[in-house]
């Protein structure tokens, strides 16, 4: 297996998620730390792709840019309300069976 998948999480993910993946040893980067609140999307998949990260989202826009062929080096997607245990539970699942360069260009859902 490759290099282990990093992810960033965008601003939509809530803290508690972030808090579960540390706590199980997975490398994530918060919009929030990177200092990147507020700043498009566009510019959120670039500073991923510069770190080699893959996005953490609920937001779907991030869904519109990757089928307009922006490139990046993963998403995952989780829908709103999809309580925060689930969404641990798929990432860690994710995190387990796939390695950074299976998810270049890819988007995973949760």
């Amino acid at each position: 297996m490759g290099q282990k998948i990093r992810f960033y999480a965008d601003e939509h993910v809530a803290k508690a998620v972030v808090r579960g993946l540390r706590q199980r040893g997975v490398d994530v980067l918060m919009a929030l730390e990177a200092g990147m609140l507020g700043f498009p999307d566009e510019d959120h998949l670039k500073r991923a792709r510069n770190e080699g990260r893959v996005i953490l989202t609920q937001d779907d826009d991030f869904l519109r840019l990757h089928a307009a062929g922006m490139v990046h080096e993963g998403i995952v997607y989780a829908p709103q309300q999809t309580p925060v245990k689930d969404v641990i539970r798929g990432l860690m699942l994710i995190h387990q069976v796939l390695d950074a360069e299976e998810m270049h260009g890819q988007v995973e859902f949760l």
